[in-house]
């Protein structure tokens, strides 16, 4: 094809510079139609592969030349959009920004964009693709060939919403959408400046529009302006919720108390974690009634967070057909029964059924103890603010205990919490000093903080103690037999230390880790998670005599024993321990060379043993899980020769070209 030529008057002042004299003109030439190609000309996608890559686009390059020699080409020329179309005409068009002469699509979102393009659910249908290109704003585009890729989509449920969590992590809460339309309603059990995002079907995440003052105003995540994480106010509770993604609005109303009155009369407790109301009573006739309600405040746009500002109202509950529960209608409930004891339960967790049943008996209401003790404030000084990102494990339900191995730096305290996110249920130091005390629930003052280091924190939560170990060494004991403890070797990681290790036998009782020479505080475990306590671990038992590197992470609470090198699996959709090798570069560490040929449908993973398929690692590549599922990445779609960097002593992968 014959080379279109095109005059650009490029205002710039090195280039004016490097004109002989004013006036002069720097022409580009050299643009041809790119040569486009698709990975795939058939699809089916999948909604349970919605982060994997479905279809990778790749054009050729064109030659651009410059009058002018000494000025170089500017990068954004020529600027390159993908177009895409249900028709080969390319009437109406979808266009994607592609500025890097190839473009990765994910199967949810070209299930996405063929969903508004008006394509069928489950019927194969065409998509058309072609590069439109230009040198600038003034000039004729040049386009490519036209790719073809039969489709076939999936239906998107817009009904629902999906609640994330501040990180946008699936929390399992959703909001409901009657019609369909963008309109969520629904109960949520939140605590104090509760931080979340709202997940719709096709993709489209929604926070709070990113601008100060602008509290109950949302936006999402297509925006050029950074979207925040909405935001409860300052109270615990029930909230009914409700979002408008066309008004771009939402509103929280919080539900403070709900009473029973009638025949009966009883105060209804909230359980946050279940979404539901309950009472346990007592009639003294035959099918007593009684109804429900309770106080209201709501904030919105206009009240934002403000306690003061908030719109008093009062909320009913009335039953429906069946055991359906009505809100804001008005009805009394009848007890199936004779006189006697009995519970009202409303459960509000399903936004698309709201229940309730009354059953004989009566129900003493707890809140169920967590499987963390979340410590905010104990590492301000590292991370710069309070989080929840640190916490303690529990140990036994029965006694409230606790326990875990934390890198301390806190400027001003901290308090110990069950919830995370939950600013207002903690427990403070009522007595003692940074090292030992005793604890109060919503009372006393900020736990002392301790010099700054590792420590092994212990916490009773039914005597209401604590107490902290240093952990200055750590060894560990038991392997091929021998008890004897051998001190492991500190990373640069605080709370991750290493070790060489020589397995010759099955040790006849498994092997433990101590953080003392006095054999006074053990940690156990099995598959990768560490437990202070815990039974001994077993997987020497399984692993054929040789070196290995023993890697123990306190902090994460986690381990993990690898050989001289590991194999990955999935990659180029090839499933076996010879492809793809990695060997071992430092302790813990495994870096090497691989290289992409093929589609990876199925995401990969890491397997540690040759010929054994049970002890792999996957989860995401910043945050690999024994155990976990296939990791999903972008990168792989394009081929290549890359090189991987396995770390398992913070359990990351990176991946570079």
């Amino acid at each position: 094809m014959k080379s279109k030529i095109y005059i650009l008057v490029i205002l710039l002042a090195t280039i004016l510079c490097g004109c002989e004299k004013d006036g002069d003109l720097i022409t580009v030439s050299g643009l041809n139609s790119s040569q486009l190609s698709a990975s795939q000309s058939s699809i089916v996608l999948v909604k349970d592969s919605a982060a994997a890559v479905a279809i990778t686009l790749n054009w050729s390059k064109s030659a651009l030349t410059i009058s002018n020699p000494s000025v170089a080409i500017p990068a954004s020329i020529p600027s390159m959009t993908l177009q895409i179309s249900t028709s080969q005409d390319f009437a109406t068009t979808t266009d994607a920004s592609a500025p890097d002469y190839t473009k990765s699509f994910t199967y949810s979102e070209l299930n996405t964009i063929a969903k508004n393009m008006g394509v069928k659910a489950y019927e194969s249908s065409p998509l058309y693709f072609r590069i439109k290109a230009k040198l600038g704003n003034n000039t004729e585009p040049v386009y490519s060939n036209v790719a073809t890729v039969n489709v076939t989509a999936y239906t998107i449920d817009m009904s629902v919403g999906f609640i994330l969590d501040s990180k946008q992590a699936d929390t399992g809460v959703t909001l409901y959408s009657p019609k369909s339309d963008g309109e969520y309603k629904g109960f949520m059990g939140a605590t104090a400046w509760y931080n979340y995002y709202l997940l719709e079907g096709d993709g489209t995440i929604w926070g709070n529009y990113g601008v100060d003052g602008y509290a109950f105003t949302m936006d999402n995540n297509s925006s050029s302006t950074a979207i925040w994480n909405f935001w409860f106010p300052g109270q615990n509770g029930c909230y009914y919720t409700t979002l408008n993604t066309s008004s771009k609005k939402w509103t929280a109303t919080w539900i403070s108390s709900l009473s029973i009155t009638g025949d009966v009369t009883a105060d209804m407790s909230f359980t946050r974690s279940d979404v539901t109301w309950m009472a346990s009573f007592t009639t003294t006739k035959a099918n007593a009634t009684f109804s429900v309600g309770g106080i209201s405040a709501l904030y919105n746009a206009e009240t934002g967070t403000d306690d003061a500002a908030a719109i008093a109202g009062t909320v009913t509950f009335a039953p429906g057909s069946g055991s359906e529960v009505l809100f804001n209608q008005s009805g009394t409930f009848t007890v199936p029964g004779n006189a006697g004891d009995y519970t009202l339960k409303i459960n509000l967790s399903n936004p698309k059924a709201w229940t309730y049943e009354i059953t004989a008996g009566t129900i003493i209401i707890e809140e169920p103890i967590s499987n963390y003790l979340y410590l905010p404030g104990i590492d301000d000084g590292i991370s710069g603010s309070w989080t929840f990102d640190n916490y303690l494990t529990l140990l036994s339900a029965d006694d409230s205990t606790f326990a875990g191995v934390v890198n301390v730096k806190s400027q001003w305290g901290y308090q110990m919490g069950l919830e995370s996110g939950n600013w207002t249920d903690v427990y403070k130091m009522t007595g003692g000093d940074a090292y030992s005390g005793t604890l109060g629930f919503q009372t006393g003052d900020n736990i002392a903080a301790p010099d700054p280091g590792l420590y092994l924190i212990k916490a009773d939560l039914k005597n209401k103690t604590y107490n902290l170990t240093s952990v200055k060494k750590v060894y560990y004991t038991g392997l091929n037999d021998d008890w004897s403890l051998a001190e492991m070797t500190a990373t640069e990681t605080p709370g991750v230390y290493t070790s060489q290790i020589t397995i010759s036998k099955a040790s006849s009782w498994g092997f433990q880790i101590f953080i003392d020479d006095q054999w006074t505080n053990k940690f156990g475990g099995s598959k990768g998670v560490l437990s202070y306590n815990g039974a001994n671990i077993t997987d020497d038992q399984t692993l054929a005599a040789g070196t290995y590197t023993l890697v123990v992470n306190l902090v994460k609470g986690t381990y993990s024993i690898t050989g001289e090198q590991i194999y990955v699996a999935g990659l180029n959709d090839v499933w076996d321990f010879a492809s793809m090798v990695v060997p071992q570069t430092a302790p813990g560490i495994y870096s090497g060379t691989i290289t992409i040929s093929k589609d990876t449908p199925w995401g990969y993973y890491f397997l540690l043993y040759p010929d054994n398929w049970d002890v792999k690692f996957g989860g995401s590549e910043s945050a690999l899980v024994y155990g976990g599922a296939n990791i999903v990445s972008t990168w792989y779609a394009t081929k290549g020769t890359y090189t991987m960097t396995v770390n398992f002593i913070n359990r990351t992968c990176n991946v570079t070209q």
